[in-house]
């Protein structure tokens, strides 16, 4: 028998109407502040970067590929990882199937690392990924946004999500909007940590199903995840 709160569907309905005011408070909410996030100012990007690709050295307005708006998702994977963050490989798993129709919608989504493209594309070969997937290790792209930290900032300190954090990793992950318009490239959006919660379409489901995301007793937040494919074979019930 269920420990959880039982009742009859009138009950059901009664609860699930007073949700539905939530929920619609909170989509109102989130159409505001996809407006106030198109309204941000644009600043426009002076550094020249470049980026190792599967099409040669690339600058970072050459990667728009004929398309107005830029989406990067900067994942973890340093010049001397032998494989991709678990975590931002769960994030990418729901790329290929989003792409081709922000493609339709005059968006590019990429990723970029700085992995060397010889690693990058090994990894993505394992995971069966299409999606394109560049290389900033020449560049201080990973380190202007604020991915990517020197060994000085990992003991004394930097900043990530827009705060101080103490000891940050040597990557972290993150993603940003760029526009490119009369040839100029300006940087409009960029959001970190739980802010990339939004694109993450397992987690958006999890969050519908009884047990939600169920991480409240792990020993970390995602201590469950694994990549794809390295899954134990598991019955109906774990």
């Amino acid at each position: 028998m269920t420990d959880h709160k039982v009742g009859t569907r009138d009950d059901w309905l009664l609860a699930r109407n007073e949700l539905l005011d939530g929920e619609k408070k909170l989509t109102g909410l989130r159409d505001e502040l996809a407006r106030q996030r198109r309204e941000l100012p644009w600043v426009r990007v002076e550094k020249e970067y470049t980026f190792e690709t599967d099409d040669g050295t690339r600058t970072l307005g050459e990667l728009f590929d004929g398309r107005s708006q830029l989406l990067v998702y900067h994942f973890m994977f340093g010049p001397e990882w032998t494989e991709g963050c678990p975590s931002c490989s769960f994030w990418a798993d729901s790329f290929d199937g989003a792409i081709v129709h922000l493609e339709h919608r005059d968006v590019t989504m990429l990723c970029v690392s700085r992995a060397p493209l010889e690693a990058i594309e090994a990894y993505k070969r394992r995971m069966g990924w299409g999606f394109r997937w560049v290389s900033s290790l020449r560049s201080d792209f990973n380190f202007d946004y604020d991915v990517s930290f020197t060994e000085e900032q990992r003991s004394q300190g930097a900043e990530y999500n827009f705060r101080p954090v103490e000891q940050p990793g040597e990557e972290r992950p993150g993603l940003s909007a760029f526009a490119l318009e009369d040839g100029i490239v300006y940087h409009t959006y960029s959001c970190y940590a739980r802010g990339l919660d939004a694109i993450n379409s397992a987690y958006q489901l999890l969050d519908l199903v009884p047990m939600g995301r169920d991480e409240d007793d792990l020993p970390w937040t995602m201590a469950w995840l694994r990549r794809h494919d390295v899954y134990e074979e598991l019955g109906a019930a774990t």
